[in-house]
């Protein structure tokens, strides 16, 4: 029996990605001056502040500050009645220094047996629905507000949007399980109040349907056919959203881990990705999964997969690694056979990981909106600055774990 499935986002505007992207260029910056830096950083946002909290062990001293008000600049809160706005919010600083007691047990004499910065377990998955090996349902929900900012950023077809949005699509699945069809799409919109509420509801829901829509359709021709006229949209469907962003609901780092992951596809292990150095195995060996999930499915293994890995603090080998087909591996082994091969193929100790991934470099502000998977890989130049210091720029890459280098060696693994 045909059955729905949906998946949400949130712009970058939203609070609690406002605050994940505050965290992740603190990160950065740190890592780009000291790439030895570990940080734990957590962000909270609301009506004209912003609380920076955290433990730090870094050579380096920064102007959190500034960081911030960069950031939020960057999304776009930049006029005073939005209520949130980068020169003149507060930003207040509670980081202090890491504990002795955690650093012990990740630190060690040989790089090679640095230890997990935390128990836990992570998960990676990765499905061949879409070309960039993500679930449709969220891939869609991305774009459309990547898109929307496009729109908000360009000031030109829409006039009136502001950064705090949400979006969400439901999609219909076939008996086995491949999507047909968009059955229903939610998008809310922050906006300047400019009519009366019933006219200003139908303006905005005109504008998306004729304006966003055909641009999503155009360049996601892949996606087109999903797209029928019995879509039912619910465009701003609590009437008026004037107040938004972080003066609407106050924002905080980590609130938003299934948008940054797989969309309820797969799983979760509740570990956040933003604010945390990569010695923090709730990022890292997220990522690793990921990598490991994507090149099973590009080599050809199986159609869809689940790859979990779980670690002890302190502790470099992982206590655990499984995989999971879900029926549709294209070889004669069990699932835990198929485990064996995996952890045969990619070293997941800690230290491995962050080399394998070049994870010790400033590349994580770019994960921390619209995914941090089904990115594009690729390399950038990007440039950081003390205070009272010499900028610094360094080519980076970014988006590591989507590349598909592992493929020959997974094909090889299992006689693919």
């Amino acid at each position: 029996m045909a059955y729905l499935f949906t998946s949400e986002s949130v712009s970058e505007g939203h609070p609690d990605k406002v605050a994940d992207q505050i965290s992740d260029a603190l990160i950065d910056n740190f890592l780009a001056f000291d790439a030895d830096s570990k940080v734990a950083c957590e962000t909270l946002v609301t009506t004209g502040q912003v609380i920076l909290a955290g433990e730090v062990k870094s050579n380096t001293y920064l102007d959190v500050q500034s960081i911030a008000r960069e950031v939020i600049k960057k999304i776009g809160y930049t006029k005073s009645e939005y209520m949130f706005d980068a020169d003149s919010c507060g930003v207040l600083s509670a980081i202090h220094e890491q504990s002795a007691d955690i650093n012990q047990g990740v630190d060690r004499a040989s790089k090679e047996e640095q230890g997990a910065g935390d128990q836990g377990m992570m998960f990676g998955y990765a499905t061949n629905e879409t070309e960039n090996y993500m679930p449709l349902a969220l891939d869609l929900s991305h774009a459309l507000l990547i898109e929307l900012a496009n729109i908000r950023r360009e000031n030109n077809e829409i006039k009136y949007l502001r950064p705090d949005a949400k979006s969400q699509v439901t999609l219909e699945y076939s008996d086995d399980n491949k999507p047909q069809r968009i059955d229903a799409i939610v998008i809310s919109t922050q906006h300047d109040d400019f009519a009366p509420e019933a006219e200003m509801l139908a303006k905005i829901k005109s504008d998306l349907i004729s304006i966003l829509i055909p641009r999503i359709k155009a360049k996601y021709p892949q996606y087109a056919h999903l797209f029928n006229d019995d879509i039912t949209y619910h465009i701003n469907p609590t009437g008026k959203f004037v107040i938004g962003g972080p003066h609407g609901d106050t924002g905080l780092t980590g609130r938003k881990i299934i948008v940054d992951t797989y969309g309820g596809k797969g799983a979760h292990g509740g570990g956040a990705f933003s604010g945390k150095d990569p010695s923090k195995v709730d990022r890292s060996a997220a990522y690793a999964t990921r990598h490991i999930a994507k090149n099973l499915v590009a080599a050809g293994l199986c159609d869809e997969v689940l790859v979990q890995v779980s670690y002890a603090i302190g502790v470099a080998k992982p206590t655990s690694i499984n995989v999971v087909t879900y029926g549709t591996s294209k070889v004669n082994l069990t699932d835990g056979e198929i485990s064996k091969v995996v952890e045969n193929v990619f070293d997941m100790r800690p230290y491995f990981i962050e080399q394998r991934l070049k994870l010790r470099n400033p590349i994580y502000s770019e994960t921390a909106a619209y995914g941090h998977m089904g990115r594009k890989p690729e390399t950038v130049t990007k440039t950081f600055q003390l205070p009272n210091g010499a900028p610094k720029t360094v080519n980076v890459e970014l988006f590591t774990w989507e590349k598909l280098d592992y493929v020959d060696k997974v094909k090889a693994a299992f006689k693919l």
